[in-house]
């Protein structure tokens, strides 16, 4: 693969298979929600986008709990202190329980107000102001589950994540058709059960997540001590800034699909589907990301540099070579896929096809970006990530979008084809910053 030794793909695709399969099961529920949802017309779609991209913001500050946990858990393995792997975990989620209960609290009321700033559209706000606000009571679980990955992937164990998901994504299935269509006698919900469906199973996967970890954790420490006054600062200093920019690339998302509002509701559905099919061939080069952050993380804990520089491109090369596979069927046949999901709307359906042949075709630089992205947070260099990835996109992409979209014109293509090109841009960037070394002289 690219040159890449037979030893080191083997030791990359045993970490990286069981979280990008996490990655891909995870997507593929998002398009079986937007699936089912659809058939409710693109008034559901546009509410249920709007939603999603809103809960994603709402709940970014305590998805960086992930990134704290797995940065330390992987540097202590690293370091041989296996013992102490799970302290973080304790630490991740005691922050979790004590931001997640007030924060879902109050984000639950303000909920019908925010929903309404983000489109006119009184049908849309109806019917998404609900959704958000059942999808914010699964906060405290989200956060939970963030923190449990970050902990088995910095530790090796990603097919505990793995499992889990499919606990998550059976029982979400079933609760979500049920509530959406009223089947077995329950009632028709539309897309409320979507959301339902979605909450439940995030607390059935914190419960899974628990018991595994009172199985395979509890020798690391696993609710047997809580991380000293240094570490709890270190990983607040680490998710801190990852949960910012989580939190501000969601607020980013929520922008865009303000400025495609402008344009059209067929847009936003179009919009909304693109970046829900796309994923499925994106979030791979996530998963990739997360295990090459695990790998500098380990390298870095035996202060190997040179190693640790290397694992992020020879990741990379396993990333292009996936990604490229994914990406080739949407650049050759965008319409059977978008078909599934607009059967009654063939305006927003001609709108999605140009700009799905062009993410099939530009895939290989999210490879490079997610990759990089990560295995500099993974380095412990969370500042760094954030001024790049939440600079660029509220300082060059969102500015552009609405300048190409509403304000000139050019609709959702030209939109879609400004945010190509400012990911692509956004790759260059993040290839010099790790070749600078910068990122290594972070302390964990």
């Amino acid at each position: 693969m690219l040159g890449l030794p037979s030893a080191r793909r083997k030791q990359i695709l045993a970490l990286a298979v069981p979280i990008i399969l996490g990655m891909m099961s995870q997507t593929v529920l998002n398009v079986v929600d937007t699936l089912m949802v659809s058939s409710l017309g693109a008034k559901s779609i546009a509410a249920v986008g709007f939603g999603s991209f809103s809960n994603f913001l709402c709940i970014a500050f305590v998805t960086g709990m992930a990134t704290g946990v797995q940065a330390i858990a992987s540097r202590r393995k690293g370091e041989g202190r296996v013992s102490e792997t799970a302290v973080a975990l304790n630490g991740g989620l005691l922050i979790v329980l004590a931001i997640s209960i007030p924060l879902s609290a109050l984000l639950m009321f303000a909920a019908p107000t925010f929903f309404g700033v983000l489109t006119t559209d009184t049908e849309v706000v109806d019917i998404g102001t609900p959704y958000l606000q059942v999808r914010l009571v699964a906060m405290i679980a989200v956060g939970v589950n963030f923190a449990f990955r970050g902990y088995w992937n910095g530790v090796n164990k990603s097919r505990l994540y793995l499992r889990t998901l499919i606990v998550m994504h059976i029982s979400n299935v079933a609760i979500s058709y049920t509530l959406i269509f009223g089947v077995f006698g329950a009632p028709a919900m539309g897309a409320t059960g979507a959301a339902i469906g979605t909450a439940a199973s995030g607390f059935i996967g914190s419960g899974y997540y628990i018991y595994l970890g009172l199985r395979h954790a509890r020798g690391a420490g696993f609710l047997r001590g809580l991380p000293d006054r240094k570490t709890l600062v270190s990983m607040l200093k680490l998710s801190v800034p990852s949960g910012l920019q989580s939190m501000f690339f969601a607020a980013g998302l929520t922008a865009l699909f303000t400025i495609v509002g402008r344009i059209g509701t067929s847009e936003v559905a179009a919009m909304n589907v693109l970046i829900t099919v796309t994923m499925v061939a994106f979030l791979p080069g996530l998963g990739l990301g997360l295990a090459a952050a695990t790998l500098v993380g380990q390298a870095l804990g035996r202060e190997d540099i040179e190693e640790a520089e290397r694992w992020a491109w020879d990741v990379i090369k396993v990333g292009i070579a996936i990604m490229l596979c994914l990406g080739l069927p949407m650049a050759i046949a965008p319409e059977p896929i978008l078909g599934a999901f607009f059967g009654d709307e063939p305006e927003a359906l001609a709108l999605a096809i140009l700009p799905l042949r062009l993410a099939g075709l530009t895939v290989w630089s999210e490879a490079i970006l997610m990759i990089l992205l990560n295995s500099i947070m993974g380095a412990g260099a969370t500042r760094i990530a954030l001024v790049v990835n939440v600079g660029m996109q509220w300082l060059l992409f969102l500015p552009a979008a609405y300048l190409i979209g509403p304000v000139l014109g050019w609709g959702l293509i030209g939109v879609w084809v400004a945010r190509i090109c400012y990911r692509v841009l956004q790759s260059v960037v993040l290839m010099a910053i790790w070749r600078g070394r910068g990122w290594a002289k972070v302390e964990v």
